[in-house]
């Protein structure tokens, strides 16, 4: 077997019995497979591993593979980033664009990566700083998305934006979502963004619930940097969140600052990964709708 991945990370919440199974069967196949399995402290007593401290994982790990949804493949990927760290997902979440390996396939995927057979896929990550009038500053990474968002308050938000130094709108709505590729399938695409192929290095600026309806998403390349200020409103609340996790409030005159970070994700495909081939899956792509309980035409795929 292919020496590369001699230290392999398990992550998964293993108190969901959808989780548990596969990450017992998992350990168990790797350890017989001669890898030193690593997981975090309070892991199943069922699983043989050697207990390492989460935040510690990456610093161990040759890979990384994330059992659950995509929420769980946020968590590792902020594990992994700063080592680039390879991740691996098994998709036992609902709608699962990053876990692509069904778990009836995990087995014999899996044996495929530790084999050498693999596809690697570099994802853009993106900066995201609050700075307040102070000069006080708040900073994360984001993979899918950084969101302002209206924080306890039935009132629209009104903010500005440039990029790159120029001045581009002032917006009013409920908020503004600046998704990188990856995260084009997630927020984005529900508030009518494009989906963006993962292999642009680009971003992807969507207002919420805009004001005006000629208030339109834009592509823009990732290099540009992206500054957004709230502006005075009575009762103006906002917040920013990343990933689905607030960093913090956002107050008028704050600045939230957008760039490119240097560091990206890795993620590990096995053989015959298909970007497109997940998009009908999970999009219901090539499906005709008038047929109900019967095979539909899958447009291609017959």
């Amino acid at each position: 077997m292919n020496n590369e991945f001699n230290t392999i990370a398990v992550l998964g919440r293993d108190d969901d019995p959808r989780v548990a199974e596969p990450i017992s069967l998992l350990a168990r196949y790797l350890t017989e497979a001669g890898r030193d399995v690593i997981a975090a402290p309070g892991i199943s007593q069922e699983i043989s591993v050697r207990e390492v401290d989460e935040a510690g994982l990456a610093d161990e790990a040759d890979l990384i593979i994330a059992v659950g949804g995509d929420g769980t493949m946020l968590y590792a990927a902020g594990l992994a980033q700063s080592k680039s760290v390879p991740l691996l997902g098994v998709n036992r979440g609902r709608l699962g664009f990053l876990a692509d390996i069904r778990p009836t396939e995990m087995l014999e995927s899996l044996g495929k990566v530790l084999e050498g057979e693999y596809e690697l896929e570099s994802r853009l990550l993106l900066n995201a700083s609050i700075v307040d009038s102070e000069g006080g500053e708040i900073s994360a990474v984001a993979l899918n998305d950084i969101v302002l968002q209206r924080r306890e308050t039935g009132r629209m938000l009104d903010f500005r934006t440039s990029i790159a130094d120029r001045y581009v709108n002032t917006h009013s709505g409920d908020g503004l979502i600046i998704a990188t590729p990856t995260g084009s399938t997630a927020y984005s695409l529900s508030c009518g963004g494009p989906i963006i192929d993962p292999a642009l290095d680009a971003v992807v600026i969507v207002p919420i619930c805009p004001h005006t309806l000629s208030d339109r998403p834009i592509v823009i390349p990732a290099h540009q940097l992206i500054e957004v200020t709230l502006l005075e409103r009575a009762d103006t609340q906002a917040e920013v969140a990343i990933d689905g996790h607030s960093i913090g409030e956002f107050a008028a005159g704050d600045r939230l600052l957008i760039s490119r970070s240097e560091n990206r994700i890795t993620l590990v495909h096995p053989p015959g990964y298909d970007y497109y081939e997940i998009l009908r899956s999970k999009l219901h792509w090539g499906l005709d709708s008038r047929i109900r309980g019967g095979d539909a035409d899958r447009g291609g795929n017959n």
